[in-house]
């Protein structure tokens, strides 16, 4: 299971537990309400930071990655160069 998965299940499972014990608390229905609009934005938020930061990590393997291909392309070149001059020189 990846990490990813078992995060959004554990942000999932806090939002639903913390959502219930709002529903059962005995306040107003108007300050359930709001509670209930609080507790999301802030999980919302916290799902958007976690997703970002995913995301950034996925960037940054991306370009280290490309930058790696880069790297090896040049080298490859450089050595079928190599490999025609000394098979221009037999």
């Amino acid at each position: 299971m990846s990490s990813g998965k078992v995060l959004l299940g554990v942000l999932a499972g806090a939002a639903i537990g913390a959502t219930l014990g709002i529903l059962f608390a005995p306040d107003k229905g108007s300050s359930t309400r709001r509670k209930i609009v609080k507790k999301g934005d802030e999980y919302a938020d916290n799902l958007e930071e976690k997703l970002n930061e995913f995301i950034s990590s996925i960037k940054e393997k991306f370009e280290t990655i490309k930058e790696d291909a880069a790297v090896m392309s040049k080298n490859g070149k450089q050595k079928t160069k190599e490999a025609e001059m000394t098979e221009g020189a037999i």
